[in-house]
């Protein structure tokens, strides 16, 4: 065989053992790209996003999208020849597996983990909104979870309104903890509850609500420290004075919390406050307002810009690592509070974009 022919076949060879072993060879690594991004002020899936009912509402314009970030599935094994490929990539990124999924978590965990998390951001988005617009809500303490198998199955629920333990009145979720700590295990404690079914009924007439009864559950004790436990966890619940519903599919995690808000914003607020522009954004929020920082920000601006975007609202905290790439055509605005994202959006509407609050790389 010639020598020129011999090397060619040699180096075909090759090649094809390289490519066979970045097909079969598993690494530890996920990937990141740009996922869709939603106009809250429009529809999804031919139904409005947010629908307001029993309150004045105002027309809109423009959008406040929010954004998403598509990523590898948990049980997914990615291999060499993907992960080469997704550090080539422009718009990819290719990190390790835990990063997006610590301690071993599969996709059903996962998904709903973030099912709960996107739920959450729904009720602190409706929250957040409606403080900002000086429109009261009233909160209340709930049993959020019990755990099975815990002193507290059957006997507490999850929707319980708690109003007192031990005769306490009880005002935040760690209070709840406070009081049972205070026992020991093998002590009676008695909450003070309005049952599950009879909160939802008040919750669904617009009232707060009432007819209270006692239960009574043995603390029981925790495996670490010894310490009385009940076995529920505490959290908040909200009275809305008209309805807020939220409908968006296949998104979860808590990053739109931020743009459902601004949304809702816009919608009960006379002035328009896009002025037309198309703005997206992103970021967490609590029922104060608070703008909390999310993963895959450059993801989620070069999503944004693909789809038109000219403003990108962007979480103070994440401001560094966004604006160490920038997509072409996109201003990053640094935002903390709701407060401050509804000021921007004001001055972007009036072209007054001259002193907004920017994101730098430091």
């Amino acid at each position: 065989m010639p020598r020129r022919t011999a090397t060619m076949l040699a180096s075909s060879l090759v090649l094809f053992a390289l490519l066979c072993a970045g097909v079969f060879l598993k690494v530890p690594y996920s990937e990141m790209s740009p996922g869709p991004t939603v106009n809250t002020l429009g529809e999804s899936h031919g139904e409005p996003v947010l629908n307001i009912s029993g309150h004045k509402t105002y027309p809109t314009t423009g959008h406040l999208n929010m954004t998403t970030v598509r990523v590898t599935g948990a049980d997914y094994d990615m291999n060499l020849l993907e992960a080469v490929y997704g550090w080539l990539a422009d718009d990819n990124i290719v990190v390790p597996h835990e990063n997006l999924y610590p301690d071993g978590k599969t996709d059903k965990e996962s998904t709903q983990e973030n099912a709960e998390e996107f739920s959450q951001s729904q009720e602190s988005a409706k929250v957040a909104a409606l403080k900002q617009l000086g429109i009261p809500v009233t909160a209340r303490v709930v049993v959020a979870t019990v755990v099975k198998g815990s002193p507290s199955e059957g006997r507490l629920h999850a929707g319980d309104v708690v109003k007192e333990v031990d005769g306490s009145p009880v005002t935040a979720p760690g209070d709840v903890a406070k009081l049972v700590t205070k026992h020991k295990p093998g002590e009676p404690v008695e909450f003070t509850v309005v049952p599950a079914a009879a909160a939802a009924e008040a919750e669904k007439a617009g009232r707060e609500p009432t007819g209270t009864t006692k239960v009574t559950v043995t603390a029981g004790k925790a495996p670490d420290d010894g310490h009385a436990v009940v076995g529920i966890r505490a959290g908040t619940d909200h009275t809305f004075p008209f309805p807020i519903d939220i409908k968006l599919a296949d998104v979860g995690g808590p990053s739109a919390g931020l743009m459902f808000a601004l949304g809702i914003v816009d919608k009960l607020t006379p002035e328009d406050l896009t002025g037309g522009k198309f703005i997206a954004g992103t970021g967490t929020i609590d029922d104060t307002g608070k703008v909390g920082p999310i993963g895959g920000i450059q993801m989620k601006t070069i999503g944004a810009r693909q789809a038109g975007a000219e403003y990108f609202l962007t979480p103070a905290e994440n401001c560094a690592s966004a604006a160490a790439q920038v997509p072409d055509g996109l201003t990053l605005v640094k935002v903390s509070t709701i407060d401050d994202a509804t000021k921007a959006l004001q001055k972007i509407s009036k072209g007054d974009t001259a002193d907004l609050p920017r994101c730098t790389k430091s």
